[in-house]
């Protein structure tokens, strides 16, 4: 077999695998932890909601004033305005003066980062547990239940990490991610959960046990994945991580390629740093349960840099048999003989049946994961399904460029560099908003 068919396999092979991984495994977790109706609650341990944020003039007072009246009696709300330029603070202010009972305000300046403000939020808080969330997640009345089922039932839980559901749902975009969130957030979670070991808490929406995230040493700034260190932080320390479904919120997703772009090369990146910050685990057998999670996002690299090399190949190969059909030139054929070799052999981007198993594959996924999260929409949830069709034909393309930026930009980084947070795009209603009041 020749090197060439082997980097076809392996494009072929590896999504078609996990895509079998992540049926099984999101099926099993649904069918063994996702019956019970109300949380199971004797006590309810205090908890304080952390909501960092940089600029969120257009989002934080709805954020805030949903925390308002949650369905739990033990709770405080912490908003931590880092450094930001617009109205962010102005609006806080107004809202904490109403509101004086349950929420306090923390202004940093200048502009720190998310790591250190959550550190911030977590040194003042009164609460046992932490939930931290976005400045535009709005949460389920029930979510404090939920994490507080699990936080004060199992001592060894570090955190839990919750179920993120896309709102605005408008764009092709946005439609894309909602497929996208069910599948990667939701199926993929409940897989790795049940193998025992997580790659990352969801950065939107997570519950912490304070004196957990402590031992670990609080939120680093050496990363620009917050979210994915601290996971790997306190499973290092041997504490648990789990997924919990019902653990609802809802979120804004990117509605532009210039803010899918910069979100996705930040999550690569972030994957990345995290991987090389804790490679010293395969000096310790004592871990030796993380090595499946850090050996698949391995694998999830290298898949994403053979695709589209393979793309560009058979882009190339394309133009240049068309150039040798019109024209003598004397490289056509050297050129020829190794597109003939390759691209007429196992290569799942040819035209043959080894990109309809993908697709189909990759539409089984999907199709698990929705139905799996019916339950937490309504029914015309099921008309998104119909978007996911572009998630094989152009979003794989994107992500896959994205996680070579990524790892583009984790080798030509500055390790002096403390990370510090921009706005993300939080959807198309924002921006339109911004631009009215400019």
């Amino acid at each position: 077999m020749s090197i060439y068919e082997i980097i076809g396999l392996f494009v072929f092979l590896y999504p078609l695998y996990m895509s079998i991984v992540w049926m099984i495994g999101g099926i099993l977790f649904s069918l063994r932890r996702e019956g019970r109706a109300e949380p199971q609650l004797e006590v309810s341990p205090f908890f304080t909601v952390i909501v960092p944020g940089h600029n969120e003039e257009q989002v934080i007072e709805e954020t805030v004033l949903n925390l308002k009246d949650l369905n739990y009696p033990n709770y405080e709300v912490i908003v931590v305005n880092d450094g930001s330029a617009d109205a962010t603070r102005e609006i806080l202010d107004r809202l904490v003066a109403e509101n004086a009972d349950w929420l306090r305000i923390i202004h940093l300046e200048p502009n720190s980062g998310k790591s250190k403000a959550l550190n911030a939020g977590i040194l003042v808080s009164r609460g046992e547990f932490i939930l931290t969330i976005d400045a535009d997640c709005l949460v389920d009345k029930d979510v404090l239940k939920w994490m507080a089922h699990h936080l004060a039932n199992f001592p060894r839980v570090g955190a839990v990490t919750g179920n993120p559901r896309v709102r605005n749902r408008t764009s092709l975009l946005a439609k894309i991610q909602v497929g996208e969130y069910s599948n990667i957030i939701g199926l993929i979670k409940r897989t790795q959960r049940i193998l025992g070991k997580v790659l990352t808490v969801s950065g939107v929406i997570a519950a912490y046990r304070k004196s957990a995230v402590i031992e670990c040493g609080l939120f680093d700034s050496d990363t620009v994945t917050e979210d994915i260190d601290i996971t790997w932080k306190l499973q290092r320390k041997f504490w648990d991580i789990r997924y919990e479904p019902r653990a609802l919120c809802w979120i804004l997703v990117p509605e532009t390629l210039k803010g899918l772009w910069r979100q996705r090369v930040r999550w690569a990146q972030g994957g990345v740093e995290v991987l090389r910050k804790h490679l010293d685990i395969w000096k310790d057998h004592r871990h030796r349960r993380l090595v499946p999670v850090y050996i698949e996002y391995v694998l999830g690299l290298l898949w994403a840099h053979t695709f589209m090399a393979m793309v560009f190949l058979w882009l190339f190969f394309v133009v240049m048999d068309g150039v040798c059909r019109y024209a003598q030139v004397p490289v056509c054929s050297p050129v020829m003989e190794v597109y003939q070799r390759f691209f007429l052999g196992w290569n799942p981007l040819y035209p043959r049946w080894y990109g309809a198993i993908l697709g189909l594959a990759c539409l089984m996924t999907f199709m698990t994961s929705f139905f799996i999260d019916l339950r937490y929409e309504n029914r015309a949830f099921v008309k998104y399904y119909f978007f996911v069709i572009w998630y094989p034909v152009g979003y794989w393309i994107l992500a896959s460029l994205a996680a070579i930026k990524g790892v583009y930009n984790f080798t030509f980084r500055s390790k002096e560099v403390t990370v510090r947070w921009k706005s993300p795009d939080r959807g198309l209603h924002t921006l339109k908003s911004s631009s009215r009041t400019k």
